[in-house]
């Protein structure tokens, strides 16, 4: 094989490996309320609710999710599209928070 077919080859799965991975955001439940209670992601990212509190909470968004997080333990949700969600807990109506969702 010459120089420019694997130079060629080379940049090709250089390029393949630059692809963005997904991230995941994470949002505390401390003293009734989500921490921070705005959060900007991108589709395919992951939202995980630690919740700190001694109660359990969810973080519900209608018709988008409805994750139930208790007390001492995690939840999360894959963001599928774009826009803002907002969202609260459903046993505790005044927390409340939102996910702003980009390209």
């Amino acid at each position: 094989m010459s120089v420019l077919p694997r130079l060629c080859l080379a940049a090709g799965l250089s390029l393949m490996g630059t692809a963005a991975s997904a991230a995941t955001i994470e949002v505390t439940i401390e003293q009734l309320t989500f921490k921070p209670a705005v959060v900007t992601a991108r589709p395919g990212d992951t939202i995980l609710w630690r919740n700190k509190d001694v109660m359990d909470h969810t973080a519900t968004s209608k018709g988008n999710f409805d994750v139930v997080i208790p007390s001492g333990k995690s939840g999360s949700t894959v963001v599928k599209n774009s826009g803002s969600f907002d969202y609260d807990c459903r046993y505790h109506p005044n927390m409340k928070g939102r996910i702003e969702v980009g390209r």
